[in-house]
């Protein structure tokens, strides 16, 4: 008996043309790829002991890894290869790698709580990027979902503070940082900026200001990343809370009056 042909389901991150199937592109493969070796340098760093030099590889990684994605747009190189290999650099660099720094540097004398502290902030960043890859055709773009990976060993390298008397604050961050990783809070992703459209001469001035007060701050460089990712870190749930107080808002406000 001849059944009719079946009808080939792809998969949503692949429909509607926006991710080609075909072609491996060595640009923002290679950025990926540094992404990926930077990740890999974190922990092996880690193992050395050399835990500034760890978290210093982790946020390169981060400024590589959002490189990769925008190269990738604005070039037209995107392929199923390239989003796949992405979500496999992601998993090392800011799933194992700052789980093993953190462990690493503070929590392997906390015995069992230790790694189950760990292993929850590597669970739930790879948890999350199943999670975006598979609603990668309806979730807002401009959005992360949960919050992406972060630390703060630097800054208590810079401080030079003993990795014991933090112990405990470092498993609740490690904690914290896992488990909003698959909440539902809202963390802004800057993927809806058009890198291609013309911005006016105040805003390159405002650049090179900016710029020259990186500069100016290098010194204290570990601090000042620190507190912007605590900031972004806020950031999710003061947009959530916001977005709770309009909704009951709207509720109390009843549905808008019919035309006559």
């Amino acid at each position: 008996m001849n059944y009719p042909e079946q009808p080939e389901i792809k998969p949503k991150w692949l429909v509607g043309g926006r991710i080609r199937r075909h072609g491996i592109y060595w640009l923002p493969n290679a950025i990926t790829t540094a992404s990926l070796f930077a990740g890999f340098y974190a922990i092996v760093q880690a193992m050395n002991n050399r835990f500034g030099l760890a978290a210093i590889a982790i946020f390169v990684a981060m400024v590589l890894d959002g490189l990769d994605g925008r190269v990738a747009r604005l070039t037209r190189t995107q392929s199923a290869f390239g989003a796949e290999y992405d979500s496999l650099s992601d998993m090392v660099s800011f799933g194992a790698a700052p789980g093993l720094v953190i462990y690493e540097w503070a929590l392997k004398g906390m015995g069992k709580l230790g790694w189950v502290a760990a292993f929850v902030y590597c669970a739930c960043a790879a948890l999350r990027l199943a999670r975006f890859n598979t609603n990668l055709g309806v979730v807002d773009k401009r959005f992360f979902q949960g919050l992406p990976s972060a630390g703060f060993v630097w800054t208590m390298q810079a401080f030079d503070v003993d990795p014991e008397e933090v112990k405990w604050g470092a498993w609740a961050l490690a904690m914290f940082a896992g488990l909003t990783m698959v909440s539902n809070v809202k963390f802004y992703s800057g993927k809806d900026i058009n890198l291609r459209k013309s911005v006016p001469f105040s805003v390159i001035v405002l650049m090179a200001m900016g710029v020259v007060a990186l500069f100016l701050v290098v010194d204290n460089l570990p601090e000042l990343l620190f507190t912007l990712m605590v900031i972004y870190a806020a950031s999710g749930y003061v947009y959530w809370i916001v977005t709770q107080l309009q909704k009951r808002k709207k509720a109390r406000a009843g549905p808008p009056d019919a035309p006559e």
